[in-house]
């Protein structure tokens, strides 16, 4: 684990007639950021650079888990390119959140990391990484700064919600910690407790009850990023799970069409492709229980050049072979032929070709939230103010992946993360100066 901040995993201390059952009187503090994930360390950077005392809780042992599993397989900070496109890749949220990036933008997360004294690049994709690709330097360096700002963290301190008495106000917090129940009475409060997926490395998702107990409104929570479920057959799953189908370019019945890669799974497809295309999809299976997409398996190919190499005599050679010397097709890209396609098709060298070029693939499931990427659903956007404090609960504010919006991978999450979290930041500066 590397060095954080200053922790505590239990309240100051218990008095000694105290059974670590009955909370002591609740401590006074600033600000208590709920969340030690990306976006709550950005946002106790941002309010201990305004001045402000920053307690930072986690239910886990130590702060950023998730940050550093992400960096696995290489740390991708954000995207380089152009903001309009950028701020496009969030959907049905892009206006909102290309507010949020006005005030921390891919170019500003750059900055930041450079500033940290870590060094990055941009891939031949357009993904911005640190020169060394790992997460563990940048968050040893982000937390040392923090230290170094006077931010508390403290671990193994899940949040419970708020104190029974609704007179406290939304500022009066409990937690579970190894010594028993303690509460905290904050000045403001910045929930950025994630989304539901990877729920061992804290985002489970707990928060959704008690922000709906106090009239949050809380969009359902679904998978993003997310791999779907196909009707394999064994040979099929057995033979090329792990393979990856490249070029290729998948349309969707309403004519949306991407080009990419993705990869075989046992269960179905994920990868880059599908991430990218995830919502549309999944939203139909929710509507429509399936879905099809098709799969252009040569997408440089225009089809006339297609169906002429198929048509072509094959003599006494295989289609496979046919197929694979004439177009190139095997492998993996083969294995779906047969699978996708009826058998008599093969008899058929116009309907092959055209199968070719329009492959119908037939997706069944969304593969489960807790194993996805991330997810999508979470705090209403329009429950919330323009500097994200909740309507119902002033001087508490949300941020991160718990908010309801989404993206595809390529930095675009970390980006809006952090971005969502200098805004939280920012209005819990401001709320904190009405009330001195």
């Amino acid at each position: 684990m590397p060095p954080s901040i200053p922790t505590t995993t239990s309240a100051d201390s218990l008095s000694p007639a105290d059974d670590g059952t009955t909370p002591r009187p609740a401590d006074v503090i600033d600000v208590a950021v709920i969340g030690a994930g990306p976006a709550g360390l950005m946002v106790a950077e941002v309010l201990s650079a305004a001045g402000w005392r920053v307690d930072v809780y986690d239910a886990m042992p130590s702060g950023g888990r998730k940050f550093l599993m992400a960096g696995k397989g290489g740390m991708n900070l954000t995207h380089s390119e152009p903001a309009a496109p950028f701020v496009a890749r969030y959907g049905k949220r892009a206006e909102a959140v290309g507010q949020w990036l006005r005030r921390f933008s891919a170019d500003d997360v750059r900055s930041w990391a450079h500033r940290l004294g870590i060094d990055t690049f941009v891939g031949t994709s357009g993904r911005v990484f640190p020169t060394d690709m790992k997460a563990a330097p940048l968050l040893r360096a982000w937390l040392s700064r923090l230290r170094a700002a006077g931010v508390r963290l403290h671990v193994r301190h899940r949040w419970l919600g708020w104190n029974e008495d609704a007179s406290a106000g939304p500022g009066h917090l409990r937690f579970s910690t190894p010594n028993g129940e303690r509460w905290v009475q904050a000045r403001a409060v910045v929930l950025t407790l994630g989304g539901a997926s990877w729920p061992q490395l804290g985002s489970d998702a707990a928060w959704v009850s008690s922000l709906r107990e106090h009239g949050v409104s809380v969009v359902p929570l679904v998978p993003a990023n997310a791999g779907f479920e196909a009707d394999w057959t064994p040979h099929m799953r057995e033979r090329f799970a792990g393979h990856p189908v490249k070029p290729v370019t998948m349309t969707l019945p309403d004519g949306t069409t991407r080009q990419g890669e993705f990869v075989i799974s046992e269960h179905g497809i994920e990868g880059s492709l599908v991430y990218a295309m995830c919502a549309p999809i999944r939203d139909a299976i929710r509507a429509d229980g399936s879905t099809q997409v098709y799969l252009d398996l040569l997408p440089d190919w225009a089809a006339e050049r297609v169906a002429s190499e198929v048509a072509r005599p094959r003599g006494s050679r295989s289609m496979a072979s046919h197929l694979q010397s004439r177009l190139g097709i095997a492998g993996v890209k083969a294995a779906l032929l047969r699978e996708c396609l009826p058998r008599e098709t093969f008899d058929d060298p116009a309907a092959l070709a055209a199968g070719i070029k329009r492959l119908p693939l037939t997706l069944l499931r969304t593969r489960p939230i807790a194993e996805v990427i991330s997810s999508a659903g979470g705090v209403s956007l329009e429950a919330l103010d323009a500097a994200l404090m909740v309507k119902a609960l002033p001087g508490v504010f949300c941020a991160g992946e718990m908010l309801d919006w989404e993206a595809p991978t390529g930095g675009y999450l970390l980006t809006a993360c952090f971005a969502s979290a200098c805004v939280a930041g920012d209005g819990a500066a401001a709320y904190l100066e009405t009330q001195r």
